[in-house]
């Protein structure tokens, strides 16, 4: 079987220019970061691998954003007498071939700079954020409560002795509940 594995970070971002016109029997798409390989579609891909299928990835970045994970899935991909192909990169590793040498040093090596490229952007964005905090212009995300529910949590804050329960029942974690009654 041909499996391919179609990955954006957000609901908002579009799948279209991946893996345009390569053909393939099952489809594994999502919307969620890479920032670790707890997402359901490529567990759902990886648990119906069997030998001789092949997996087509778009680019390295999609299938994973951190080197060790990267790694860690095309060998579990190898391992399962399956065979990856990644698109964009022009790499192809089979699991009943010689590892070419070459090809593990651009998976590495590529791994490494889509690594390298996430680590920068979420720097630049910590440094926005608290650029714009010196200036009062970002206050963080908006409440999703009206003031009626704020000043409700506030109440049941003070009579709770049971903070973590408060917090669940209100959906939210106790750093924010206590923030909220602050």
């Amino acid at each position: 079987m041909i499996f391919n594995y179609i990955r954006v970070s957000t609901e908002i971002q579009n799948t279209d220019r991946q893996l345009v016109d390569v053909e393939h029997d099952r489809l594994y798409e999502e919307k969620i970061s890479a920032k670790d390989t707890n997402r359901p579609q490529l567990e759902a891909m990886l648990s119906n691998l069997r030998s001789g299928d092949l997996v087509n990835v778009h680019e390295l970045s999609r299938l994973a954003r951190n080197t060790k994970d990267l790694l860690e899935i095309v060998e579990r991909i190898i391992s399962s007498g399956s065979s990856i192909k990644f698109h964009k990169e022009n790499l192809f590793f089979e699991s009943n071939k010689k590892a070419d040498p070459f090809q593990n040093l651009m998976l590495s090596m590529l791994g490494a700079i889509s690594q390298f490229e996430r680590d920068l952007m979420l720097e630049r964005q910590r440094e926005g954020i608290a650029i714009a905090k010196a200036k009062g212009k970002y206050k963080g995300r908006q409440t999703r409560f009206s003031e009626e529910e704020i000043n409700q949590i506030k109440t049941e804050f003070i009579g709770s002795s049971n903070k973590t329960q408060l917090a669940k029942e209100w959906g939210i974690t106790r750093q924010y509940l206590y923030k909220i009654a602050a």
